[in-house]
């Protein structure tokens, strides 16, 4: 039976959900094919300036906006966690955009 030290759990801790929301494209954009299914909103979780997608997002666009929807960042995904710039403090929107479609996936982080 494995046993989690005391620092692991105090790492598991710091690590943060993201609370994603589901925007959608101007339809008459062309954006892409409208989606058909069901949308499943990525789980995303932060820990400092480390993101962790455990849904998979590679190919998605990230961005993040400041308080005036600036973009101050903004990257392809290529693994399952990205290292945001450490220069970065404050509140700011988190946009994923995937490469094709209509919808987008939209929050709000603190770092």
């Amino acid at each position: 039976m494995a046993m989690l030290s005391f620092t692991s759990i105090q790492t598991l801790a710091a690590r943060v959900d993201v609370d994603l929301h589901t925007g959608y494209n101007d339809p008459d954009s062309n954006q892409g094919q409208p989606h058909r299914g069901p949308v499943v909103v990525p789980e995303v979780s932060i820990d400092s300036y480390e993101l962790e997608f455990v849904t998979a997002c590679i190919g998605f666009t990230l961005q993040l906006l400041d308080e005036n929807g600036e973009e101050v960042y903004s990257t392809i995904i290529t693994s399952s966690t990205v290292t945001l710039p450490s220069t970065l403090s404050g509140d700011y929107e988190i946009l994923l955009l995937p490469d094709t479609g209509s919808i987008y996936f939209f929050g709000t982080i603190t770092l």
